[in-house]
């Protein structure tokens, strides 16, 4: 997992399989956990995809929801939307993560 050198703060996350990340999906680890796990700190408060503050968008790749309904309307999943808490990658991912932070800086 590794952050694009050239994004901002806001810009887009490479959470697996780009730069100096794992070459495959960590499957049966949320996005979230291994978000951290690769020093990444993700917006985060409930961890069981009610509250909504990890929302973000999938900017490529495929991902799928642990759960049936991850508190996001049909509209918001046809956009991309994800809630990385209850999510894992079943792709290498780029992932759009508007307040996303280094655990390193």
């Amino acid at each position: 997992m590794s952050r694009k050198a050239d994004e901002s703060e806001s810009g887009p996350l490479s959470p697996l399989g780009a730069g100096t990340g794992p070459e495959a999906p960590d499957t049966g680890r949320s996005l979230l956990l291994a978000a951290q796990d690769a020093g990444i700190e993700l917006p985060s408060s409930c961890r069981n995809g009610t509250c909504r503050t990890c929302l973000c968008r999938v900017v490529s790749g495929r991902i799928v929801h642990t759960i049936d309904w991850p508190g996001l309307s049909a509209e918001e999943k046809a956009e991309g939307c994800v809630l990385p808490c209850v999510a894992e990658a079943r792709s290498d991912l780029v992932l759009d993560v508007p307040h996303a932070r280094s655990l390193f800086d």
